[in-house]
């Protein structure tokens, strides 16, 4: 390659010469303005011209042109139906019927068995009222294609204008011994109406329902014998549709019409019967619109008492095919129950419970259990308040206490209401001697409570404080009996014992809420006025947790105290929060100083000056986003990283003298980063294209 060629070939690949003059144009051109020019310089498409014939010659030479175009595009795909279509149309239009019948039977020799080509060619016959070919077109039609139902409407139809009844006729029976579907009998029907042929017209809907024996077809005869008045064939076509359905194949629909049928004659009882022979027949899944019919049928023509029977046997049979699907649901027998309680019968209340509480749950687990007890409770409670059979009560309730297994759980709520039954039959021993021994089997929370309360109400306190004391025995880590128990002590006047109390709680090795327990006994120190003793409940609690909620109520409780330093309270209140803060600043806790200072913060807006709360504020952080590495999971290439909140304190600020040199540091840095992005971008638009010039 000659060296001198090198410069060119260097700028042939530099791609197109730039454009010198890059101002812009005195005329500028939108691309709206190209698209309009462009639609008004588009060339119109001529159409072709309307070509005039005069002479036969002209008429020959046209029709030979369209015919060989007719012919070349069928000998092209002779499969399409719509090119031979289009041809024999033409042929129609010219008046040349031969050659249009010619095209269809090409066509149909290409497919014989095409409806569109029967439907052309009958078509084309009838409008130039060829009846004849017409008839023999629709023979052909009907004996090749014979469940094709138009080619039989249209036949029937032409032959019921030209006034030809009976080949109409005749027509609709060669139909009918295909079994067409059932808009096909309904034709024939309509037209035997049309001509008042009823004789006729019952014969057809007999052989209709042998061949489409469905509820609604059956339905439909009787509608037309009732319309002809004939009300004994009426009850014959129920009675014969009842028989031939049988229990299989039955629908309520029938039943339902025959009823309302015999309700509009005023026959009430027949339809009565009929409700309650259909009801016996059908399962409860298949005659819901019966119920309801026959609901609304003795609601109109029935006495009180029927329709609440009809309602209740209703509901009754429903939940008893629930209940045999599934005999261990108990919500049913709650339905059920509540039911039968509606209807006041005494004797099927009980023994609707007694099958109900029958159904014991198959495992002891108590969570089977739990809707299987209020069977007894609400049992218990009906024989209590409504057939005041009390001593039947007593034995539901026990053997309901009996029947659970109390080595593996038991029910508080069964053995409180019974010991409040005994209770409202005024037998107080048998309900201590009830609670006691429920106590002694299976103790739980909600028994030591039931059991205070009866005897708080009672007032007998010496009994509290022995059941208080059994209780703490039975859970000493319960902070609630702790509470209760001093409040007992508190009510009773026995500040003393309610202390020692309290002490005795706050020294258990393991409270479940230790926090309500300080917080009790602190209010209760606070309510008598012992500010010393509250203020030492304090330090004791800090001793064990330094948590930020403690430090800002014992600074609030210090604003509120009375002066026992000669400080006032204000001050004692603002040295304990500088302790606080003090503390959680040795320990690095810096949320919990941030909400220190919200607290101390609002503390000084309400009680300080305005010295007093800058000095505050100037305690207060700054909040930065800052990223750390997480870390790595097994299996997972890569590091992580996740950003986060950080507090910058002033007070670390100022225990670390070399921040403010890191940070000037850090600025500097940036700043020539900064310098030397900008020097080599200068240096890339200045020199760059000088230096490839000379390359």
């Amino acid at each position: 390659m000659d060296p001198s060629q090198v410069p060119n070939l260097y700028k042939q690949q530099r791609g197109p010469p730039k454009i010198k003059n890059k101002n812009p144009a005195p005329i500028q051109i939108t691309a709206e303005q190209i698209l309009r020019e462009a639609k008004e310089r588009q060339e119109t498409a001529k159409k072709a011209p309307r070509q005039k014939i005069s002479d036969l010659e002209e008429l020959s030479e046209y029709r030979g042109r369209k015919r060989k175009e007719y012919e070349d595009a069928i000998r092209r795909n002779r499969l399409n139906i719509g090119s031979w279509l289009k041809y024999a149309a033409w042929e129609e239009s010219q008046k040349e019927l031969d050659r249009a019948r010619s095209i269809y039977e090409r066509a149909l020799d290409v497919d014989s068995r095409n409806v569109t080509l029967y439907i052309k060619y009958t078509e084309m016959e009838m409008k130039n009222r060829n009846i004849s070919h017409a008839r023999n077109l629709f023979d052909r039609a009907v004996t090749l294609l014979p469940r094709v139902d138009q080619f039989w409407y249209k036949y029937a139809y032409m032959e019921e204008v030209l006034g030809n009844i009976a080949g109409a006729r005749q027509i609709f029976e060669r139909w009918m011994r295909w079994e067409p579907d059932e808009s096909a009998w309904n034709a024939y029907i309509k037209f035997e109406k049309r001509y008042k042929e009823y004789d006729r017209c019952r014969l057809i809907y007999e052989r209709f329902v042998n061949t489409h024996p469905q509820p609604k077809n059956w339905l439909k005869w009787v509608k037309f014998e009732e319309e002809q008045n004939n009300l004994e064939k009426c009850r014959e076509i129920f009675a014969q549709a009842i028989e031939i359905l049988g229990d299989d194949h039955m629908d309520q629909k029938i039943f339902i019409a025959f009823s309302k049928f015999e309700t509009r004659l005023k026959e009430f009882e027949r339809a009565r019967i009929i409700y309650k022979f259909a009801l016996d027949r059908l399962p409860r899944s298949m005659s819901e619109s019966l119920y309801n019919s026959y609901t609304q049928f003795e609601k109109q023509y029935g006495d009180r008492e029927g329709i609440e029977d009809v309602v209740v046997g209703k509901r009754r049979v429903q939940y008893e095919e629930e209940l045999k699907s599934n005999p261990k649901n108990y919500d049913v027998w709650f339905d059920y129950a509540r039911l039968e309680e509606s209807a006041n019968d005494v004797n099927k209340v009980r023994e609707v419970y007694e099958r109900a509480i029958a159904q014991v749950p198959p495992t002891q687990e108590k969570r089977f259990w739990r809707r299987y007890i209020y069977l007894w409770i609400n049992y218990a409670l009906y024989e209590e308040l409504e057939t005041k059979d009390f001593e039947r009560t007593r034995q539901i309730y026990l053997e309901c206490l009996k029947l659970i297994p109390h080595k593996r759980f038991t029910f508080a709520k069964i053995w409180l209401l019974y010991a409040q039954f005994e209770i409202r039959r005024l037998n107080l021993q048998t309900a201590r001697k009830t609670l006691g021994r429920a106590i002694g089997m299976c103790p739980k929370d909600r028994l030591f409570k039931g059991y205070i309360e009866f005897e708080l109400q009672l007032r007998e306190f010496d009994r509290c404080r022995t059941l208080y004391t059994k209780y703490l025995e039975h859970a000493p880590a319960n902070c609630y009996a702790w509470i209760k128990f001093a409040e007992l002590e508190r009510m009773l006047g026995d500040y003393d014992r309610c202390r020692a109390i309290f002490e005795l709680a706050i020294e258990q090795p393991v409270l479940d809420m230790p926090e309500l327990l300080w917080k009790a006994y602190i209010d209760f120190e606070f309510s008598e006025e012992e500010f010393e003793k509250t203020r030492q409940l304090y330090e004791r609690l800090l001793e064990k947790t330094n948590h930020v909620k403690v430090w800002v109520s014992y600074a609030r409780f210090e604003a509120g105290a009375e002066d026992a330093y000669g400080q006032s309270a204000i001050e004692r209140s603002r040295k304990i929060f500088e302790r606080a803060y003090d503390n959680m600043k040795e320990r690095e806790l810096k949320e919990e100083r941030v909400l220190l200072l919200e607290s101390w913060k609002e503390f000084e807006k309400e009680y300080g000056t305005n010295e007093s709360l800058s000095s505050v504020e100037a305690k207060m952080p700054k909040v930065v986003k800052k990223r750390r590495r997480l870390d790595e999971t097994q299996g997972q290439a890569g590091v992580s990283w996740e950003e986060y909140f950080d507090y910058i304190f002033p007070d670390d600020q100022a225990q670390q003298p070399n921040f403010k040199l890191l940070a000037m540091a850090h600025a500097w840095r940036q700043q020539q980063v900064s310098i030397a992005i900008a020097v080599n971008a200068f240096f890339c638009v200045s020199f760059l294209p000088n230096l490839l010039t000379v390359r």
